[in-house]
This record gives structure tokens, sequence and C-alpha cells, in this order.
């Protein structure tokens, strides 16, 4: 089983007063992980699933002797898909207030309900961590790095989901289940949501653009809607973990883009199950796409799990000057540049970003040196 990253981090982080709660994608191996920890420990542990019914019932406006009962004896209380639960937030809220040395760990397969219940009920109350598919630091302490170069393109291609990579011979058939409308599941059941055609359509023509400057008029009128709906089902994907939206960096240059942005899949194998193509890539005509959505968000897990706390962008200018990657802390800005193909990875940064603002590491960043940045 391979090790994740927020193993560790979750540990450090019992029983110091504060819940944990950890969210990401269905199937990016959440329940797996909190069970892993239980299962290491001595604590008498209370294990609540609220995808199931009955379970959930157990938590739907209890009385404090209901909690009392529930709860007698243990010392750790995991509830698991808890977004499922009406009033979450306040059950928690509770629960927390009223059993100080009961350990609370929550899990949820998207921060829809999960967040929109906690946020405010659990102030100061909860440590919360997103939980994201394997993440090529924990492949290399898994399997080495060999074995992470020299699966590059499988990744690239199927992606980083738990099952993908440990089963690898039904990696196709586990990707075409999940970005089925079980990915968006939680999405569909919000009121409001009631157009999954449109939300099918609309990951299409978003794996489509993968790498590209997306416009919400050009989407809408491509899957016959307007541009407030694509913009409010992005945004709803952004909340399921399904896709990452990068703004275009602007502030002192004229000519800079102010209001593009790019939108990349948390996963490779998921956007390339949306497209039904999972062609190798010296077949593909979209490969540089899948390199630049692969190592951003690669990077983008590596800064989460690490706390590099940082903003990301890309920068464009309406000349065609462009760096396909940028990271803003403390001031200052990491630039990247993305080649697939090493022999074309002489390109310098543009001058007029350069000069414009102060840049503490820049990179052209290939194959061959890629793992450097995202461990």
């Amino acid at each position: 089983m391979i090790t994740r990253e927020l193993k560790s981090i979750i540990e450090e982080k019992l029983f110091k007063g504060k819940a944990i709660i950890v969210v990401g994608a269905r199937q990016v191996g959440k329940t797996t992980l909190c069970n892993e920890i239980l299962d290491s420990r001595s604590e008498k542990a209370l294990r609540l699933n609220l995808d199931e019914a009955e379970v959930r019932h157990l938590l739907d406006e209890p009385t404090m002797g209901d909690l009392e009962r529930l709860i007698a004896g243990n010392e750790i209380l995991m509830i698991d898909e808890a977004q499922r639960a009406g009033n979450i937030g306040l059950t928690l809220k509770r629960i927390h207030d009223n059993f100080p040395k009961l350990q609370l760990i929550v899990t949820g397969s998207s921060s829809l309900d999960l967040r929109a219940g906690i946020s405010e009920a659990m102030t100061g109350r909860k440590w919360e961590y997103t939980m994201y598919p394997i993440s090529t630091a924990e492949l290399l302490t898994d399997r080495g790095e060999l074995a992470v170069r020299q699966h590059l393109e499988n990744r690239m291609i199927y992606g980083s989901y738990p099952d993908v990579l440990n089963y690898e011979t039904d990696a196709r058939e586990t990707l075409m289940n999940l970005a089925g409308s079980y990915l968006y599941k939680d999405l569909l059941e919000m009121e409001g949501v009631r157009r999954p055609a449109l939300i099918e359509k609309l990951l299409v023509a978003l794996a489509l653009q993968t790498g590209s400057e997306v416009s919400y008029n050009e989407v809408a009128q491509t899957i016959g809607t307007d541009s407030k709906t694509v913009e409010k089902y992005i945004k709803l994907l952004e909340k399921c973990y399904i896709v990452v939206t990068l703004p275009a960096f602007s502030r002192n240059l004229r000519n800079e883009l102010r209001k593009s942005r790019k939108i990349y899949f948390w996963d490779n194998g998921i956007r390339n199950a949306i497209l039904q193509n999972f062609t190798p890539l010296a077949l593909r005509n979209d490969t540089g796409a899948l390199w630049e959505n692969f190592f951003i968000t690669e990077r983008l897990k590596a800064n989460h799990y690490r706390r590099r706390y940082a903003h990301s962008y890309f920068w464009r200018t309406k000349s065609q000057q462009e760096i396909d990657y940028i990271e803003e802390a403390d001031g200052a800005f990491t630039a990247f540049e993305l080649k697939w193909n090493p022999r074309k990875a002489g390109a310098t940064l543009p001058a007029a970003f350069s000069a414009a603002y102060p840049i503490a590491q820049s990179a052209i960043v290939t194959p061959e040196n890629w793992i450097d940045f995202v461990s």
C-alpha cells in the first residue's frame, strides 16, 4: 500500500484539541488513509459511514443523550462521507464542544456541502486537509525514482488514482467508471443542478481546451447555454476537485492579458477518460497539453502537502509572450516553462516579465528534470 503524505501530517495533529477534516474527490483514498491511521493506534474508535441511511439517521439532529450513547467509551470518532448528513457543521460543533477528549476525524468526498456546513460552525476547532490522487513524492517513497521515471507516460495517460496505479490492467475500466457521474455525484444532487448532460458537454469542452485559454462565452456557445451557467458549473467542478482554474497574472504591463484563465484537470486519467482517448503519447497531438496538465497539478499537490503557500498563475501578453506557470510567494516569483521535448528546452523567459517582476527562481521543466520540482 502506498504511504500517503497526509498520514504523518494527520498523525502529528491527533489529540491536540481540534477536529481533523479530510476532503477531496471520490476514490482518492481518504477512507483508506483514515482507517489505516486508526488501525495503527490503540485507542478505541467508532467509525460511521454516512453513505448508509441508518447510520446517517444517527446524526440527523441528535440530542445530547443520543450523542452520549453513541460515543460512549470511544476515544476517536471517524465520520466518513460527512457531506451526506444535514446540519453536519452544527452536529460536529456540538460533539467537539461537549466531548473535549474525543478526537474527531471527518472525511468528505466533496467540499460542496461539507465546507458550507462546517466553515462557520467549526471556526477555530478544526484542521482541514485536501487529499488528491497519488503524488509523485508518494510514488518516489513507495517505488523509487527509476520506477517513477519509467511510469511517467502511463501517468500522463491514465493518471494517478490509487486503483489505477494499484491495478494497472484495469486502469481503463476504472477510469471510465470514475469519469461518469459517480465522480460528480454530489454536484448532481445539489439543488439547482438539473442538467447532467450539460455538465458532461462542459467537461468534454474543457478537456479539449486543456492548456489553452478558456472563454466562458465561447464554451457556452459550444455546449448550448449561457456564460453565467458555464461559470457556475466550473466553480462547482472545482469544489468537486475535478478541475482547477489558473488565472492570468497581470499587474504592471499594459498589454498583459487580465481576465483570461486556463482550466486543468486534477488527474490526467480523468481528462482522457472524458475524451475516451487513451492513445499512447507517440500517436497523440495533445502531448504538450497533457504534460502541462500533469506537471502543474503535481506541483500544486506538492505545494499543498508541504504547506508552501503561493498564488499560482500563467502569464501571457497580447503580443503572445507567455510563461506556462508562475508562483508568487512573499513578493517574489518562480517561473516555469514546460517543454515535453528536451531538445526544445533552450528557451529563456520573456525579457518583459523579467524586467517587470522580481524572479526568485526560473526553470525550463522537461521529462529529464521534472521530479526536482514536485518532490
